[in-house]
């Protein structure tokens, strides 16, 4: 029988899903914060398709977790199941302009070729020092001791800059037993180490004047639009659901910035 969610803070169930001990994590952690529903559509919150050939079809299906808080306007995971050919967690924390607070992106990705792993407490205004440096004196010694065990994942696009921090988390690891093992004992407890850090700054944050509001408003409508515009999981869920339900999903869930949140 097909599993079927009722609202975005039920639990995710993908038969196969790898990334789910970190969703496990992340709904723990917010159980404290006293979380209320995002409003899901239904054919976002819960959809199914098909892929393959006619003769042997494979099943994918993608799952939305979505909360929000006192001081945090969307919290949200994507999670795919594509028959072991995909396995995806893309997580997104994003905070109320009235708060001074970065976003936290976190990206888990499985693939034929291999692992796309990624952590970072992302800033919204990446040249302000009175938005950055406090999280940058924590998140730096934190990023030099995990990126130190791990290999590198290369360079990120010259326009990708302004949105990451330079405690950015970032490896590629091939399938296989050792890979396994790192992400069980390295990318568990970054993940850990750095969404207590974020939840840390999300309990010490107060309210800012309606003028910073403001500045900190265009910053995140800076990021949320080039992470729609760049949005790398864009092709596969166009070749799984179709590019009307993609788009959709990309702009009305996945990277929203109206008022509705």
């Amino acid at each position: 029988m097909s599993y079927k969610r009722l609202t975005s803070l039920d639990p995710v169930e993908l038969e196969g899903w790898r990334w789910a001990p970190f969703l496990n994590e992340i709904i723990h952690s917010f159980s404290s914060l006293q979380p209320t529903i995002s409003p899901i559509a239904a054919d976002f919150l819960n959809k199914e398709s098909t892929f393959g050939s006619k003769i042997k079809p494979q099943k994918v299906q993608t799952q939305t977790w979505a909360c929000r808080t006192n001081k945090l306007r969307h919290v949200r995971a994507a999670c795919v199941e594509a028959s072991g050919t995909a396995s995806v967690l893309n997580f997104l924390v994003h905070p109320l302009e009235s708060y001074d607070l970065p976003f936290f992106g976190a990206d888990f990705v499985t693939l034929s070729s291999g692992h796309l792993l990624a952590l970072d407490l992302q800033p919204v205004i990446k040249s302000d020092k009175l938005h950055t440096q406090a999280v940058w004196r924590d998140l730096l010694p934190m990023h030099a001791r995990w990126q130190s065990i791990l290999p590198p994942g290369g360079p990120i696009p010259k326009e990708a800059e302004p949105y990451f921090s330079p405690g950015f988390l970032w490896t590629r690891l091939p399938l296989g037993l050792e890979a396994d093992r790192i992400i069980s004992e390295v990318i568990m407890p970054a993940f850990k180490d750095y969404f207590s850090l974020y939840l840390n700054l999300v309990n010490n944050a107060i309210e800012v004047t309606k003028g910073r509001s403001s500045d900190l408003l265009l910053g995140q409508e800076s990021y949320m639009r080039y992470r729609a515009e760049k949005d790398p999981a864009r092709r596969m869920l166009t070749s799984f659901f179709g590019k009307e339900w993609t788009e959709f999903y990309i702009h009305d869930v996945l990277f929203d910035l109206s008022e509705e949140k």
